[in-house]
């Protein structure tokens, strides 16, 4: 017990810069509570989903691997795509781990490893150890979760525009992701043109348009950040 009192950041503050976060998941979950149940997934489903993989874009692009009636290897594969980011973040959470944090603890963070957490843990100016870790992830679990289920709950009841309204909220938390990434390093701009450009080509033509949206991702994902990485690659002492 003594570890969770005096790690060089406390469980308190990590509930404290978690908040926020939770706070800015719940209206996004909501809006895949509302999606997931108009997709034919039942409250508890969808709740469900939510609880064991806090993933947006994951779940996002799941769904609709589902409702098309996608394969197994066509959910992997999309998942390994849009996630793998994760691997990476969890990886560098460790190294900056401190004494509190054992083996088992190393293996429970990438449960709750997030772009946003991940975010604010990296930005610490100290070590970050597994108490501050449980306090900082708590809340946006809470938040993500909850979210789902009041969506999936009260979606179906609410007027029409404004669960279309509340659908913008998944748009906007991907534009605010990429956003800030593409005017700090501006080949991201290219590798979003060149990603969107080829999604539209999967949209709009014919034979390409037969194509899931699944495998869609994976090739508009992959392709252009590999062309990306051909074209500007990172020199090692930027890293």
């Amino acid at each position: 017990m003594d570890n969770w009192t005096h790690s060089s950041l406390s469980l308190k503050e990590g509930l404290k810069d978690g908040l926020a976060i939770g706070l800015g998941y719940f209206p996004v979950s909501f809006t895949f509570g509302i999606l997931a149940v108009g997709q034919g997934l039942s409250w508890w489903q969808a709740t469900f989903l939510s609880l064991l993989n806090l993933t947006s874009a994951g779940q996002f692009a799941g769904l609709d691997i589902m409702a098309q009636g996608g394969s197994l290897i066509e959910m992997a594969l999309t998942q390994l795509v849009v996630n793998i980011r994760y691997s990476l973040m969890s990886i560098v959470i460790g190294q900056k781990a401190d004494d509190t944090t054992d083996g088992w603890h190393r293996f429970l963070i990438p449960y709750t490893m997030t772009d946003e957490i991940f975010g604010v843990a990296a930005g610490k100016g100290q070590p970050v150890g597994f108490p501050y870790w449980v306090g900082l992830s708590t809340l946006p679990v809470i938040g993500w979760t909850a979210g789902t289920l009041a969506g999936s709950l009260l979606g179906q009841v609410l007027p029409q525009r404004l669960s279309d309204a509340l659908g913008i909220a998944l748009y906007a938390m991907f534009i605010a992701i990429i956003i800030p990434a593409a005017k700090k390093y501006r080949p991201v701009w290219f590798c979003i043109v060149v990603a969107a450009a080829l999604a539209c080509l999967f949209h709009f033509i014919p034979f390409l348009s037969s194509v899931s949206s699944g495998f869609t991702v994976i090739i508009c994902g992959v392709s252009s950040a590999a062309l990306c990485a051909w074209l500007f690659p990172v020199k090692e002492e930027e890293l």
